[in-house]
């Protein structure tokens, strides 16, 4: 076969091998693969810098399929280029327990880089790897030296540059200058209810050339030299990240269904498939079919792969010669391991009754882990003075070149890709996408910030990071009903709940700074992703000599105090500011003789994953007197108090006032707490 047909095999190939295991799985999405097949060979046979025999080699590129419903694409790709990925699971698409499932999942096939399908995410994701390559580089790299050196590539579809959270996330990322973020843009006027006439006549690249992005058009998706001359393009253009409209077909080849909506989300159907291979001039049987010289082509990707790490090792030796101590630090963070000591010698806060706010203790802890955690980057929607997300002296995230005149940052320092504060501005939903993307890239540890109200604009990237396990820390402040006079619209109710029902998302609100800071410590010893809850108004500072260490945070629910031994009389739980509330109530309580116990519960979590012998020490089940007290709605603590148990909460939305008083309006008071007590024992 000469060189020109084997090209056009294994564009074929591509295609073929996608539809075929859709077909076979009666279910999945054949319109993008037979459209973008050929896009999607010159960029991993001509461009993209990886070794299939090695998927997690550091100074690879990251492809990511932000169109994740055209996964049939990316695993044709993966088998073809000779990631260990059978042919056998290939034919297991979208089967239970497969390695192949119906959109991309981070790890579950070597080489899936990160968990797409909700549109927008892939491509949010992808600026956040695009910025942890930028800084890293900014950090590491040496003249004649440069240990640090790839591209973020992305496939992206219309109904990716539909969603909000890519405008937000593009938009950062053309003013950071991102010049290594690659956009290929499968641009063939087709979504899933109709052509995008019906809702999207924006000039794309008019759009992305506004956020300072560098664009290009190829008319003819099948035009192979066109696609590869662009992507050389843009791998040129430094300055500024490169967004390519290559103009498909979707469903090309399928002879009655391609170029329309009908094969966006469907299989072809054992006619039109017979039909779509005739015409392209493939064998119709049998299913599965690679010719070997086309399976041998793609397979020179493993030489070519393990000659790049080979020659990567080599200049990192040298590096290493040069500059041992970087290459150290840089070999500890690829491993993904902490400094040594770095949990040592955090700030503990003397007891205080006229206390810190959480939000401000969480600064200070921060501050200090900034200092012993130099993988630690991160900031907020435009709210540091608020939330206190700010490494003082580790300078500005930002495009390299000066700070422009009359431009303040919040952290001294240089003002270039080197800076840890990153300012997201007001984009709450790409900056909780862009912190998964650089929790993946690996080699830093990210941190987020902003109010808990807002955290509902958060919650795809916050799911995803959990389905990832990305270590990303969201800093949650304003957590109650609490910030008063801001009103409903600023006053969490519903948001602790639904945190807490998203699967391998650690939950945590603090009672006091010390338990802060052990937050912090839970939060950065686990592999997932951790919400921190944490208060605008002052808390007093638990005396830890008469109470429980604040330690015990790290079994999620601990006895924070009872009045005498034995078993306790009454339960009282809360978390957060209302464990205050709750030891003044049992302070009441034991002084008309009863014996209160106070369970502050700031993980349900964290207690979950203790042994049962724990947890029925914590809370004794003969003990049915309980009362759960937490500035949130109800939702969720029948499992602790039981069927006759009382809840303190807030199941309606805020009012405007100040906080002590919305607080007291809604029953958050050692009175109330008392009373409610006082009456379960009586019945």
């Amino acid at each position: 076969m000469n060189q020109d047909r084997l090209v056009t095999a294994g564009v074929n190939a591509i295609r073929f091998l996608a539809a075929d295991m859709i077909q076979e799985a009666n279910s999945g999405h054949p319109g993008l693969p037979l459209g973008a097949a050929p896009m999607a060979y010159v960029l991993w046979t001509r461009h993209l810098k990886h070794n299939p025999r090695n998927p997690k080699w550091f100074d690879r590129d990251r492809f990511v399929l932000s169109a994740g419903h055209g996964s049939a694409l990316l695993y044709a790709l993966l088998y073809l280029t000779g990631y260990d990925l059978p042919l056998e699971e290939l034919k297991r698409f979208r089967r239970w327990g497969s390695r192949t499932p119906g959109h991309p999942e981070a790890d579950r096939a070597p080489g899936v880089e990160v968990t797409t399908g909700p549109l927008g995410q892939g491509i949010a994701m992808a600026v956040g790897m695009a910025m942890a390559e930028a800084h890293l580089a900014a950090i590491f790299n040496r003249p004649g030296h440069e240990v640090i050196n790839h591209h973020t590539y992305v496939l992206a579809s219309d109904g990716d540059l539909m969603e909000g959270v890519c405008a937000e996330a593009c938009s950062l990322a053309g003013h950071l200058r991102l010049g290594k973020l690659i956009v290929l843009f499968d641009d063939n006027g087709v979504s899933l209810a109709g052509t995008t006439d019906l809702t999207f006549t924006e000039d794309v690249l008019k759009r992305f050339s506004a956020y300072g992005w560098h664009t290009q058009r190829v008319e003819d998706g099948n035009d192979l030299g066109a696609i590869d001359a662009a992507i050389r393009r843009a791998k040129e253009e430094r300055d500024r990240p490169s967004i390519i409209a290559v103009h498909t077909v979707i469903g090309y080849g399928a002879p009655t269904k391609q170029g329309t909506y009908k094969v966006h989300g469907a299989p072809l159907g054992e006619e039109e498939l017979r039909a779509a291979k005739e015409r392209l001039g493939w064998p119709t049987e049998p299913r599965f079919h690679v010719p070997e010289d086309v399976l041998a082509h793609f397979r020179e990707a493993v030489e070519r792969g393990e000659r790049w790490e080979e020659e990567w090792n080599a200049r990192l030796e040298a590096y290493r010669g040069e500059y041992p101590e970087l290459a150290a630090e840089l070999s500890r963070r690829i491993r993904g391991e902490l400094p040594p000591g770095w949990d040592e010698g955090l700030p503990e806060f003397p007891p205080d009754e006229k206390g810190i706010a959480t939000r401000k203790a969480s600064g200070k802890v921060l501050q200090a882990l900034g200092e012993r955690i130099p993988e630690l980057i991160g900031g907020s929607a435009d709210l540091n003075p608020s939330v206190h997300t700010v490494l003082p002296g580790e300078g500005d995230f930002q495009a390299p070149g000066g700070k422009p005149p009359g431009v303040q940052g919040d952290a001294g320092g240089p003002w270039d890709y080197s800076g840890r504060n990153i300012h997201f501005g007001v984009r709450e939903h790409a900056m909780g996408a862009i912190a998964g993307g650089i929790a993946r890239h690996g080699g830093l540890v990210p941190f987020v910030g902003t109010f808990l109200v807002f955290s509902d604009y958060m919650r795809p990237p916050i799911r995803l990071a959990a389905m990832m396990g990305c270590k990303v820390v969201y800093v949650f402040t304003h957590d109650s009903v609490g910030i008063g006079q801001d009103g409903p619209t600023h006053q969490p109710v519903e948001q602790l709940a639904s945190l807490r029902a998203v699967p391998d998302l650690v939950v945590i609100r603090p009672a006091d700074a010390n338990e802060v800071r052990e937050a912090w410590i839970a939060a950065l010893r686990r592999d997932g992703p951790t919400a921190l809850i944490l208060t605008r108004q002052n808390l007093p500072v638990l005396d830890r000599g008469r109470l429980a260490p604040a330690a015990g945070l790290h079994r999620g629910a601990y006895v924070l105090w009872q009045a005498g031994g034995g078993e306790p009389d009454v339960i009282l739980i809360a978390t957060g500011s209302e464990v205050h509330v709750a030891l003044r109530a049992a302070e009441i309580l034991a002084g008309e003789g009863l014996n209160p116990r106070v369970v502050a519960m700031p993980s349900w979590e964290l207690f979950e994953a203790q042994p049962e012998e724990y947890k029925r020490e914590v809370l004794p089940p003969a003990i049915k007197t309980r009362v759960a007290v937490e500035a949130g709605v109800r939702l969720g603590w029948d499992r602790y108090v039981g069927q006759e148990g009382a809840v303190i909460s807030v199941d309606r939305f805020g009012e405007s006032a100040p906080g002590n008083e919305v607080l007291e309006k809604f029953g958050f008071t050692p009175e109330e707490v008392v009373r409610l007590a006082k009456a379960l024992r009586r019945h």
